[in-house]
């Protein structure tokens, strides 16, 4: 036994059981406006914070007491202060690193524990639709920020010649679209343009249609409950995959449908979670992360469908190219990246 060994890897677990408990701590604050009430950056005491957003005075305190010991907010002679650099993460939700509503997954991962270990025991199956309402509105709510700075910005921009396409009037399905953030964003820069969206959860498809009639552009957004092997639609320039395609029972499968819906010169777009090709690539916080919520969520989702092959979140990009040739692409190539996502484009 090594002793130091030992220290040292209690502080780590110590360190992780308290950010996995300042999650619920960021989403009480995201749900109840604290840190939105803290962001125009003057200190603020407990009294003053639970005036503004109707909470109890005492809860209010512990909490920034909390936020203080953490690093999210400052404290100093009596009063507590949200940075701007963490107000852009934890208030602004017109900020590109907007974060605070990703609490929900984890909520939803703790709340649904029952039901993950029921997957373990058994078949390892857990369908997207039986978790708690909070993963959808958190999934949308997180990955929304990230789609809005960068998909009509960067990584449509890196596929070879779609964005003459889309400008001109082009036909495009997002596949797995959820509440439809990224579609209608699609929609919103490309007016001419028409827009599919298949998601097989209907609760997530009828919210998806309320967000597109609130943006204004439920004239030239469609949103259908179908599965990914499932809508009938044909004569797409691009298919969109944004953060689903491993989640999915039969990706191969799913693949090979987007590339019968193609039109003849059309393109898939496949936005997948960052990651390498073998675990000790993705040793570090971003590969941490996305192996958590894996095993919780998307790999259970997987196995719960037809041929349940479980590519999981981190599945790489030597994998994905795999799964593309398979559904019968000749063309596949990593068109641009972030740290937290791979972009790829597939062709016939």
């Amino acid at each position: 036994m090594d002793e130091n060994k030992l220290q040292a890897f209690m502080g780590k677990f110590v360190t992780d059981m308290g950010g996995a408990l300042m999650m619920g701590v960021v989403l009480i604050g995201d749900e109840l406006g604290l840190y939105k009430a803290m962001a125009d950056g003057r200190p603020v005491g407990a009294d003053e914070l639970a005036a503004r957003c109707r909470c109890n005075p005492r809860l209010v305190r512990e909490w920034l007491d909390a936020n203080a010991a953490a690093g999210y907010l400052e404290h100093a002679d009596g009063g507590y202060h949200l940075p701007p650099e963490q107000a852009m993460a934890l208030a602004d939700e017109s900020s590109p690193v907007f974060v605070a509503p990703g609490t929900n997954v984890v909520g939803a991962c703790f709340t649904d524990i029952d039901k993950v270990l029921d997957a373990f025991r058994g078949d390892g199956g857990l369908p997207w639709g039986q978790h708690h309402h909070r993963l959808f509105h958190g999934t949308e709510k997180f990955f929304r920020p990230g789609y809005k700075a960068r998909l009509t910005t960067a990584w449509l921009p890196a596929l070879d010649g779609i964005v003459a396409k889309l400008e001109a009037g082009a036909k495009v399905a997002d596949v797995g679209c959820g509440h439809g953030a990224s579609t209608i964003i699609m929609a919103e820069t490309y007016s001419k343009s028409r827009f599919f969206g298949f998601d097989i959860h209907v609760p997530s498809v009828e919210v998806a249609r309320t967000r597109a009639a609130e943006a204004g552009v439920a004239d030239r957004v469609t949103f259908t409950a179908a599965a990914a092997k499932g809508y009938a639609e044909r004569g797409f320039d691009l298919i969109c995959f944004f953060d689903c395609l491993h989640d999915m029972g039969d990706p191969v499968g799913a693949a090979r449908h987007a590339r019968q819906a193609l039109s003849d010169d059309g393109m898939i777009m496949l936005v997948e979670p960052f990651a390498g090709d073998s675990v000790a690539d993705n040793s570090n916080p971003v590969g941490r992360l996305f192996y958590a919520v894996s095993s919780m969520i998307c790999t259970p989702n997987s196995l719960s469908q037809e041929i349940g092959l479980g590519l999981g979140a981190q599945a790489g990009e030597r994998r994905l190219g795999t799964v593309m040739a398979e559904a019968g692409f000749s063309r596949f190539r990593r068109a641009t990246e972030t740290p937290f996502n791979l972009i790829f484009e597939a062709r016939k």
